[in-house]
């Protein structure tokens, strides 16, 4: 699979194309990217996926949108469904001056390709004059055919980016994994903290995240830790040790993984949430505190092992 980053990284006489934000590559978004992907390679097609960064919603009006995704998770989110090659492209104010015509035509000049693959309610160019009908249109004067797929829905309505970063942000993250066909992820090097952890027989990994990324709020979480090819449970906290520092005002990512003992300083990882356990609270006693740590470990253990 090519990550590039510019149409000048690639030429191709002919390809299928997906083309969208995709943020969290969920299961709405999968629908659509796996019907391109299959269609091509069954053409032996390159299948490729555009997808913007930052978001043009932030771009356009300024506001923030944590991401589900980073660039570079969405692109090995991509990869495992069989994209060949996927485009990040960078957005900006003045691509957004650009008219659908414009932009496609410089699309179909690099990617060649011949069926476009958009959302039910995908736009692009000024105005958001490029929907379906304006690039079924165009795909008349450059000689490509466009497919729309449809929305997929779940219990609660149609499954949008916009909900699961609402489910995760309320700490959700259950019912975020289940829109996402996936558990939610946070990845990051392991830094070094204040030692606490260790000392109190509780040795925890300081991720440090990206900061546009969603974070879950403040409490206690059962996780999956993958370090390279291993994984393992992890009791993890987001927010502010408020027994030891309620003075602190930025949270961290601490995860305590089971049966585990090894110096990982330096190296990535990821976890997966899977269950909120409880909110952070501030505790009278260190003693109370493990106290409550050692129950947070048995319910890690029997959420993961179910």
């Amino acid at each position: 699979m090519r990550h590039i980053h510019s149409l000048e990284e690639i030429s191709l006489s002919n390809s299928y194309l997906a083309i969208g934000v995709f943020d969290g590559v969920h299961r709405g978004h999968r629908a659509l990217i796996e019907k391109m992907i299959a269609a091509a390679h069954a053409k032996n097609l390159p299948a490729v996926v555009l997808a913007f960064d930052p978001h043009p919603a932030f771009v356009l009006s300024g506001r923030e949108i944590p991401c589900l995704t980073t660039p570079d998770e969405r692109a090995s989110l991509l990869q495992a469904l069989g994209a060949d090659v996927v485009f990040t492209q960078r957005f900006t104010r003045e691509l957004s001056q650009l008219s659908a015509y414009e932009y496609i035509s410089q699309l179909k000049a690099r990617l060649g390709f011949s069926r476009l693959f958009v959302g039910y309610d995908f736009a692009l160019g000024k105005g958001r004059e490029g929907d379906a009908a304006r690039l079924t249109e165009i795909g008349l004067a450059l000689g490509y055919a466009v497919e729309t797929v449809s929305a997929l829905g779940g219990e609660s309505g149609v499954v949008s980016s916009t909900q699961i970063r609402a489910l995760i942000a309320k700490g959700k993250v259950g019912a975020a994994a289940n829109l996402l066909g996936d558990f939610y992820r946070m990845s990051g090097e392991v830094i070094r903290g204040a030692g606490r952890g260790k000392q109190i027989n509780c040795p925890t990994a300081n991720v440090d995240y990206p900061p546009q990324k969603v974070a879950p709020p403040n409490g206690i979480y059962a996780c999956w830790a993958r370090l390279g090819g291993e994984r393992f449970m992890a009791a993890t906290n987001i927010g502010f040790n408020p027994t030891f520092t309620p003075e602190r005002t930025t949270p961290s990512l601490e995860a305590h993984l089971l049966d585990f003992d090894r110096d990982i300083y330096g190296e990535t990882l990821t976890l997966e949430f899977v269950a909120h356990l409880r909110e952070e609270i501030r505790y009278s006693t260190v003693e109370a505190l493990m106290a409550q740590i050692e129950d947070d470990k048995k319910q890690t253990r029997r959420i993961l092992a179910g």
